[in-house]
């Protein structure tokens, strides 16, 4: 099965040097504030999505570039804290926004906030401290005293389904909110393929041993920065035993019996809902 990913940006296409001139018509914005979006949910499926012009006094800063979809320029804008939002407009953490707004909105909302946040955190060259400019020519930052090029993170991570017989295992995070659980996932670390990522975070997190590890998909999960990659794998050997660190509970758990899992959009789900439907 070929794993559809909800935070992708493909159709927005970072095509360079920005284009120039655009018409109003042409061009939507994102505006976020703090590390929230603004959205409107009326009519439904709401967007968030702002067409030109902006309301007055609304951005602060300097536009970012996004890309383009069709003939459609994008843009994100920074609102100050404590400013308010134009009528019927609210602001939203992204994930929240899933079913809120069109998956294609979801995914440029997400993207905005990413890119945004890369530009505060490089403002400053981290070789000689001077300050970075944007490139023109592609989506990086260069120092504008050394010409250190510095591009956005990404964090790649593990995520991975273990089966069980007909059963799954799921475990939950101190940071999840009660009751929910969900795979096991953490992130590579310098010098290990993927393979061996997952076979140590297993190892640490729950204590058993896994095998025939198989390829599920991947997600770009902005949160801020990572890209997951989902495997499928089965249990090899060893009792569940949790390192009360990541891990506060984890057990094996039956296609009727489970407990409440992630929201649809993210790949931890897709795992799930796979192995419900008996696709992996």
């Amino acid at each position: 099965m070929e794993h559809r990913p909800f935070y992708t940006v493909r159709p927005l296409l970072p095509v360079y040097p920005e284009p120039e001139d655009t018409p109003p018509a042409r061009r939507r914005w994102i505006l976020v504030q703090g590390n929230s979006v603004l959205f409107t949910g009326n009519p439904a499926p709401g967007t968030a999505l702002m067409q030109d012009p902006l309301p007055a006094g609304l951005a602060c800063g300097a536009p970012v570039y996004l890309g383009t979809r069709g003939d459609v320029v994008y843009y994100a804008a920074e609102v100050a804290a404590g400013t308010a939002p134009p009528a019927g407009w609210q602001p939203s953490p992204v994930r929240e926004l899933f079913g809120a707004v069109p998956d294609d909105d979801l995914a440029v909302a997400a993207y905005a906030v990413r890119i945004l946040d890369f530009d505060r955190s490089t403002a400053f060259c981290g070789r000689c401290g001077a300050t970075t400019r944007p490139l023109t020519t592609e989506r990086a930052r260069i120092c504008t005293a050394c010409d250190r090029v510095v591009y956005p993170r990404i964090s790649p991570a593990v995520i991975v389904l273990i089966k069980k017989g007909e059963e799954v295992l799921l475990a939950r995070s101190p940071r999840f909110p009660p009751g929910l659980f969900s795979v096991i996932a953490g992130f590579n670390e310098p010098g290990e393929n993927l393979e061996q990522t997952v076979h140590r975070e297993v190892g640490e997190e729950v204590g058993i041993t896994v095998q025939n590890l198989r390829y599920f998909g991947s997600e770009p999960w902005p949160f801020p920065d990572s890209l997951m990659i989902g495997f499928v794998a089965e249990h090899a050997g060893g009792e569940i035993r949790v390192d009360n660190q990541e891990i506060e509970a984890a057990g094996w758990f039956a296609r009727d019996a489970l407990p409440a899992v992630p929201t649809g959009a993210s790949i931890s789900r897709a795992l799930i809902e796979a192995w419900r439907r008996r696709e992996i």
